[in-house]
């Protein structure tokens, strides 16, 4: 492996089909050592396919990639693996049965002695230090399956970073981690240029782009759509290169009445906060968004809520109706649903078809004497498909095949075939492009307007105000504070989540 040392990367007219689509059409582009790359596109643009054929995971249908001079047909694993290039990946490869050392390391591991035993106590020495460099507040020992999403995000980052890489491909990092962590992450991208570590940076946030790259490249439909130059550089120039159109500001304003209270919560008490307890309310057509730091409990109360995690104490009520038991199924009959954080995980069954998906909560409704009627669940999923604009040339297409915007509309798709009272959306927008999170907006102000009651969790704070009719603030088990829409700003909002 080629370690140190400057690395020129070309691309030059790569395309890559598969049947019945083009997902990458002739592109060319350059990175070179010491400089950040920003990469943006909506999902479904070409990025992933791109990285992955970087990577070595897949080969190009035609053109060549150029490394060091040297020309490829396709890069396998380990040729991309030993000309120095790591990678960060959005969704994240963990085991969880292993500590952090021993992820971070992983096929790297260091042995000792005659018997060539493994060394924990070195392994832990080396990933310490680089754990401390991003601020971590986990160790090497602590056990992957104890860390949250945002701590196996900056675990994901550890590892690229010690592999001693001359270029980093960094895929939505900073979708799971809060402002303070995202600020370190920045700030360890410019020390790596400074350090002539190339970085390629594909991000949905595109103040982060702004903030560090020197040059963006803009994919749309599978084909480089333009770039811009440092100068060049802003939030409008980039929207417009990626959507092809200007997107129309998202008016957070409700032009419906709010009702009476839909959602109450009394005294619910969670385990991670076992003495700590929320009372809570939200009305009729109204959303609420619920603002707060990585461990805050936010996600840990909906789910209590929702009945997948188990409470301690308190009671739910749904339009007044006491929830007598607190399961997932029981709240789903009653017309309260959740859009989990980690849709891929606890949203959808990737291996399943659209319809599949869209079908599983409700069965009864496609099926005939026990027997699921399949074009009843076909008619069903084409309706949700049109409804919400999913990109996929039929229902019967795996779900593991599509976007990451489109497999969100599925997870939503699956609750809007029903009738949901209440609506609990964990980061609705995660890891998703301004085009789809444009029409989530939209779809979550209409179903408001409908008069579902709607909470969504969300760690971006333009989000929360975009959306939001309320923001509550949840501070360690707590909420310290509602805002009313005079009310809000990021720094109200810090200032409840921080002590």
């Amino acid at each position: 492996m080629k370690k140190g040392g400057k690395l020129t990367l070309e691309f030059q007219d790569i395309s890559k089909s598969y049947p019945g689509v083009l997902a990458l059409d002739k592109v060319s582009l350059s990175v070179n050592s010491g400089e950040i790359v920003g990469i943006i596109g909506e999902n479904g643009a070409g990025k992933s396919t791109l990285m992955k054929i970087l990577g070595g995971l897949i080969g190009p249908s035609s053109g060549q990639i150029i490394v060091d001079d040297i020309i490829y047909k396709r890069l396998t694993i380990e040729q991309s693996f030993g000309s120095g290039i790591a990678f960060v990946h959005q969704e994240l490869n963990v085991f969880d049965n292993l500590d952090v050392a021993g992820n971070i390391l992983l096929g790297r591991e260091i042995f000792s002695g005659k018997l060539r035993l493994l060394d924990n106590v070195a392994m832990q020495a080396t990933v310490n230090p680089i754990l401390k460099r991003l601020g971590a507040n986990f160790v090497a020992n602590s056990l992957a399956s104890t860390l949250s999403l945002a701590e196996k995000q900056l675990m994901e980052i550890a590892k690229a970073l010690s592999m001693d890489a001359r270029l980093i491909i960094m895929d939505e990092p900073t979708s799971s981690l809060t402002a303070s962590e995202t600020n370190i992450l920045l700030t360890i991208i410019g020390e790596l240029k400074a350090d002539g570590i190339g970085v390629v940076f594909i991000s949905h946030r595109l103040n982060e782009i702004i903030d560090c790259a020197d040059r963006v490249i803009a994919l749309r439909d599978g084909q480089v759509v333009g770039h811009l130059a440092k100068a060049e550089i802003s939030k409008e120039s980039m929207i417009q290169m990626m959507v092809g159109r200007k997107l129309s500001a998202f008016s957070s304003a409700s032009t419906t009445t709010v009702g009476g209270v839909m959602l109450e919560v009394k005294a619910i008490v969670t385990h991670v906060y076992p003495n700590e307890s929320v009372d809570f309310n939200v009305n009729s057509g109204e959303i609420i968004g619920i603002a707060g730091l990585v461990g805050s409990g936010r996600s840990e109360f909906v789910q209590a809520i929702f009945g997948i995690d188990k409470k301690l104490n308190g009671e739910v009520f749904i339009d007044g109706e006491l929830l007598k038991e607190s399961n997932s199924s029981h709240s789903i009959a009653k017309g309260l649903y959740l859009v989990p954080e980690d849709r891929k995980d606890c949203g959808l069954i990737l291996d399943f078809a659209i319809d599949e998906n869209i079908a599983l909560p409700d069965l009864k409704s496609v099926s005939q004497r026990g027997l699921i009627n399949l074009i009843s669940q076909q008619k069903k999923a084409e309706q949700q498909q049109k409804n919400l604009n999913i990109v996929s040339p039929s229902v019967a297409t795996k779900t593991v095949n599509l976007s990451g915007g489109n497999q969100q509309k599925v997870v939503l798709g699956k609750w809007l075939a029903m009738q949901p009272k209440v609506m609990i959306f964990d980061e609705p927008t995660r890891g998703i492009d301004v085009g789809s999170k444009a029409e989530i907006y939209q779809i979550m102000r209409e179903l408001s307007e409908q008069g579902v009651a709607i909470i969504m969790i969300s760690s971006d704070m333009e989000e929360v105000i975009t959306i939001s009719d309320r923001i509550a603030v949840m501070r360690k088990g707590q909420i310290s504070g509602i805002l009313n829409r005079s009310e809000f700003s990021e720094e109200n909002i810090l200032t409840l989540a921080v002590e």
